[in-house]
């Protein structure tokens, strides 16, 4: 047996059992098999734990495209200048070696819901008795006036970690004195709610410190937004007079960029930028659409499983899902994830399946070890997923506390990385 170029490569270890797609066919002798698509914080975690609680009984494949894979929760960090990239940085090479796991890196790019198979750029084709989705966002077309993926090398969103973030970071750090900053933020629902709120305020850290004489610009369409008054009272303590940010009231869902002359129009009054951060309307990544699986933007599931409402072979996880209740965020994926992988050992295995129970807590940092959270936890219902109780940061907390917030994200990441990728 001779793998191809597309074997997995990471680790060195002669033990991965990273296949392409035509010896994976050939490998199940029998098994369930399940493929698992996106190896984020929902697709990673899925196929971990099919594999590890099915002590081999069970086939898996994670078909993922890249190699390394770059967190996008932590990402704001790396902008602000408080991480590494290559700490957000995670291989495959475990969830190979260790758990058994089919790694194939390629394109997902058809499925055919009777056939039960999964279809891949390279040309091979993937069999499943279930199949996990969790492929994270697309942006809607035509979200931004002026904006598409084309223009997204001089407006990035950056909201796909990587590559774009080391372009947002370029060019936040190469502004000129006293420019401008300008990000248009996105409606509901999107990934990460407070997510663009964060990457405000590590922006502003960066230009407090080397552009001080810079200013911020908010185009926002949501008349509020998660963690606001925690955000608003971090940017006067720590950054006084730099954001100003323009909600629906003042035009801010009334938007419309050029990439080519970097301006930046807001409700008719158009301002010459020197960066501008495009954030656009969301939607579940393709791969959904494709499946036919969607309702709308997103894949509406079962709460109690996270199977698809439009086939019950199929499990959709993370931001691409219609959920209820759970904010688009790597901690609810990852949550989702275990009750997905919960209810396919079940039904392929017969193992012992338990009620779904989910939870959720979200980290910013707004500056140095000034760290405020948001969470809760939430129920499965036959209509939804149901949150239960929830906690938030206090404003006027103190500096030891917010200090400790920060720490406690900081473990956070660590174990739900190590969670993920083995």
């Amino acid at each position: 047996m001779t793998l191809n170029r597309r074997k997995f490569i990471g680790t060195g270890v002669a033990a991965a059992t990273a296949l392409t797609a035509p010896m994976v066919m050939g490998a199940s002798h029998g098994k369930p098999r399940v493929v698992v698509i996106g190896g984020g914080a929902g697709g990673a975690t899925a196929a971990r734990y099919i594999a590890k609680g099915s002590k081999g009984e069970i086939d898996v494949t994670l078909v993922e495209p890249t190699r390394s894979y770059y967190t996008c929760f932590f990402s704001n960090l790396y902008i602000g200048g408080f991480r590494e990239l290559s700490s957000i940085a995670h291989s495959y090479g475990t969830l190979a070696s260790q758990y058994g796991i089919n790694v194939v890196h390629d394109w997902a790019i058809g499925i055919d819901r009777d056939a039960k198979m999964v279809s891949l750029a390279g040309g091979g084709k993937l069999p499943y008795d279930r199949l996990v989705l969790s492929p994270g966002i697309d942006f809607v077309d035509g979200a931004v006036q002026g904006w598409d993926v084309t223009k997204q090398n001089k407006m990035p969103h950056a909201y796909k970690a990587g590559s774009q973030s080391e372009l947002l970071k370029a060019q936040i750090e190469s502004m000129p004195q006293g420019g401008v900053y300008a990000m248009v933020a996105p409606p509901n629902p999107f990934r990460c709610p407070p997510g663009p709120y964060e990457r405000v305020s590590m922006v502003a850290h960066v230009l407090k410190e080397k552009n001080p004489t810079a200013k911020i610009i908010i185009a926002d369409p949501k008349p509020k937004f998660s963690k606001m008054a925690l955000f608003q009272e971090g940017w006067a303590n720590h950054y006084d007079g730099m954001i100003d940010w323009i909600g629906p009231d003042f035009g801010g869902d009334v938007v419309e960029v050029n990439a080519d002359e970097m301006t930046v129009s807001i409700d008719g009054e158009v301002t010459k930028v020197d960066a501008c951060n495009v954030i656009p309307a969301m939607k579940a990544g393709r791969i959904c659409e494709m499946a036919e699986i969607t309702e709308g933007n997103w894949a509406p599931v079962n709460p109690h499983t996270m199977q698809s409402r439009a086939d019950e072979n199929i499990h959709v996880l993370g931001d691409a899902s219609s959920q209820g209740d759970m904010p688009k965020s790597g901690f609810s994926a990852n949550s989702q994830a275990k009750v997905a992988a919960m209810a396919i050992r079940g039904a392929l295995t017969g193992s012992k399946v338990f009620p779904a129970k989910f939870s959720n807590t979200c980290w910013s940092l707004i500056d140095t070890e000034d760290g405020v959270k948001v969470g809760a936890t939430y129920e499965a219902t036959d209509e939804k997923i149901a949150k239960v109780d929830g906690f938030i940061s206090a404003t006027g907390e103190s500096a030891e506390l917010r200090a400790r917030t920060f720490e406690e994200s900081v473990g956070w990441y660590a174990g739900i990385t190590s969670d993920m990728f083995g």
